[in-house]
């Protein structure tokens, strides 16, 4: 029966033909969103390279070796050849992608952030953009391989942790879930006396506690052999020499007995300073995204490393907290989860379909890369990924998540059911109609 599927899946791609060239199945494999590097096609990709050292002139792939290349990732490749991933017109996807990158490149104005004057020394030129799916399509255009700290993009990831090791109770004992309405870094408590959220810094600072090893592994980085660095430490020193503020909020909350018994409160500012200096680029971080995309699931490597409740209190908060002062307008406007940071990062969650890292060091006045938060709005004007658009009677933007020519409301013609053993058709029935006949 497997046999039989690797000779079809063969020959859909080879479009009937004996042999394919290993360059035109990379090719078509690309097309569908996988990359050669992906960790989850490392058995393939070595038996490729195996035949093309072997070879003389073009390397050929016959039914043998695509047989050998397969092996143990038959489901996946056949759902890529079959376009059953999340995004099946994926090459038609990211045209638009490309499309808005470049709108959004002209978008002037800004400065980049010189507080912390490691930061200060980039380009405010450099943009880049990321995206990964829940099922491991990924795409980037433009400057994704420069390293960037995260910044406050690593406060939700911070959060995200601490729920999943310690739980929401434990972890909402020393911090609110409201948005503040004051700047990120004011020195203000809520009524109970405690930091709003965990997106604002009193609130990492606290979270910071829950930790002093960070878990690489939810990046997929390990796997990915993508960018991950723990610490850049011209930056972490730089944030330690000018982070007066910080400071101050931390002798603050100590103050208000803000921390648990016992803690050295210069040494979880100092974990805190590491935790923002962390660097990723734009193509780690995508990757980032969308396990939060995907429920906790690093879609590369399909290792669980957060749990559902995790993920779903973080892009809870994130949705409300996570844009510093332009959080309501950016629901509003964007809908969807997300993160800034003043390296210039912009983390966008799309759930259930792709995470997005965008990247461009010049900020607008509240400290949101202005590039980041055009390329958003953009990207939620062209297709329907704001929470609230009706998927079914709103029809003027594009779902990339139907295939092409498939109808956006399409009557159910036929719809089979098996319950108690006895078979049910119902004809030209909406989906509203079946269920109600179901209960």
């Amino acid at each position: 029966m497997v046999s039989g599927l690797e000779d079809l899946l063969f020959y859909t791609i080879t479009q009937g033909e004996e042999n394919i060239s290993v360059g035109r199945f990379l090719a078509a494999l690309r097309s569908t969103g996988l990359l050669t590097s992906d960790p989850r096609l490392k058995d393939c990709m070595r038996q490729i390279h195996q035949a093309v050292q072997e070879s003389v002139g073009t390397a050929m792939m016959d039914q043998e070796l695509f047989r050998k290349c397969v092996g143990s990732n038959i489901v996946l490749l056949s759902q890529a050849f079959q376009r059953k991933f999340i995004i099946p017109e994926f090459e038609a996807f990211t045209s638009l992608i490309n499309h808005l990158y470049y709108n959004t490149q002209a978008q002037k104005g800004g400065k980049v952030a010189n507080y912390i004057p490691q930061l200060a020394k980039f380009s405010p030129d450099l943009w880049g953009v990321s995206l990964c799916t829940v099922d491991g399509q990924r795409h980037a255009i433009g400057d994704t391989n420069m390293p960037f700290c995260l910044q406050s993009c690593v406060k939700p990831l911070e959060y995200a942790l601490a729920v999943h090791e310690a739980g929401t109770e434990h972890v909402h004992r020393y911090v609110g879930k409201e948005p503040s309405g004051l700047k990120f870094n004011k020195l203000y408590l809520d009524e109970e006396d405690k930091p709003h959220n965990p997106m604002v810094n009193a609130g990492a600072i606290v979270i910071s506690l829950f930790y002093f090893i960070f878990v690489p592994a939810f990046t997929g980085t390990q796997a990915l052999n993508s960018y991950f660095k723990f610490s850049s430490n011209a930056v972490f020193q730089s944030e330690r020499e000018t982070g007066d503020r910080n400071y101050a909020i931390g002798y603050y909350l100590k103050e208000k007995k803000c921390f648990p018994s016992g803690v050295d409160m210069t040494a979880a500012l100092d974990f805190y300073f590491q935790l923002c200096s962390i660097e990723v680029t734009c193509e780690s971080g995508s990757v980032m995204a969308a396990t939060l995309a995907n429920g906790g699931i690093c879609p590369i490597t399909g290792e669980r490393v957060l749990s559902a409740e995790a993920v779903r209190n973080t892009l809870s908060l994130m949705h409300s907290c996570g844009m510093y002062d332009f959080s309501g307008q950016f629901a509003f406007h964007v809908g969807l989860p997300a993160k800034s940071g003043v390296s210039g990062a912009v983390l966008l969650v799309v759930p259930n379909i792709m995470g997005v890292m965008c990247w461009s060091p010049a900020l607008d006045r509240v400290g949101n890369s202005i590039r980041g938060i055009y390329f958003c709005q953009e990207l939620v004007s062209l297709f329907n990924f704001h929470n609230y658009d009706n998927l079914r009677h709103f029809a003027k933007k594009l779902d990339p998540r139907r295939q092409t020519g498939h109808e956006r409301v399409r009557p159910q013609t036929t719809f089979s059911i098996s319950h108690n053993a006895n078979k049910v058709k119902l004809k030209d029935k909406s989906y509203m109609e079946t269920l109600e006949g179901l209960v």
